[in-house]
């Protein structure tokens, strides 16, 4: 009984020599007090803002006709017969994109909530360039229009503006990151990484139509805008 025990023992630290032999040089992975192993990267990030000015050279000009009548019908088709004329005059004067924006409708009210009447209303927008946004304007008037809205301008080219302002941006990023390089005592590398922040809104000059003259052009003047874009890059330090 004792020598097949001491057998049994042999046996068994046998295997677990081997077991031990087979797992050297095989260690598992090293973990950090985190879990993880991870490398440092040595990075320096700033924020970078560009500006492109441009001449706005498109505008958007709405008109509008708003009648009255007796009955809803009424109101409608008097509405209907002007607007007409109005849509006629914007192609005729160089409008282009003519699109209708509202057509409405609603009961005209007393005192004591008797409706006395209609009133319609319906609008368009006519897209030209700056130079003829007056036109648009007398021509709407002219025609019959008594609601005008804008002209709203803008660069018909934004996009590769805006991209000339991503480029500025990421330099002016660049300019900073070398300012904190020049202060801290390190040098800056490439472009680690690049993250572009949303398009901000642009302000549009909106410019408000007085009536039309028989001997001038309804003035506009197209001034200048921002296009503007935001970026945060952060460059590799040595």
């Amino acid at each position: 009984m004792t020598r097949k025990l001491l057998l049994s023992c042999a046996v068994a630290a046998a295997l677990f020599a081997a077991a031990a032999i087979a797992g050297v040089g095989r260690p598992g992975p090293a973990n950090s007090a985190s879990g993880t192993t991870t490398s440092t990267q040595r990075l320096v990030t700033a924020s970078g803002h560009g500006t492109v000015t441009a001449v706005p050279d498109q505008a958007v000009v709405s008109a509008g006709v708003a009648t009255r009548a007796a009955t809803a019908q009424a109101a409608l088709a008097q509405n209907a017969d002007q607007m007409q004329h109005v849509i006629a005059a914007l192609k005729n004067a160089g409008g282009t994109d003519v699109q209708t924006q509202q057509v409405s409708l609603y009961p005209q009210t007393n005192d004591q909530g008797t409706v006395t009447g209609y009133s319609a209303q319906n609008s368009v927008s006519a897209k030209a360039a700056v130079a003829k946004a007056g036109a648009l304007v007398d021509a709407a008037v002219g025609a019959g229009a008594n609601t005008i809205d804008g002209p709203s301008l803008d660069v018909s080219d934004r996009d590769t503006l805006y991209r000339d302002a991503l480029e500025r941006a990421v330099a002016d990023a660049r300019a900073k990151a070398e300012a904190l390089a020049h202060a801290g005592g390190f040098t800056v590398g490439p472009v680690y990484s690049v993250a572009e922040s949303a398009d901000s809104p642009q302000p549009e000059w909106i410019a408000a139509a007085p009536a039309a003259a028989k001997d001038a052009s309804t003035p506009v003047e197209p001034g200048t805008q921002d296009v503007t874009a935001d970026v945060t890059v952060s460059f590799e330090i040595g």
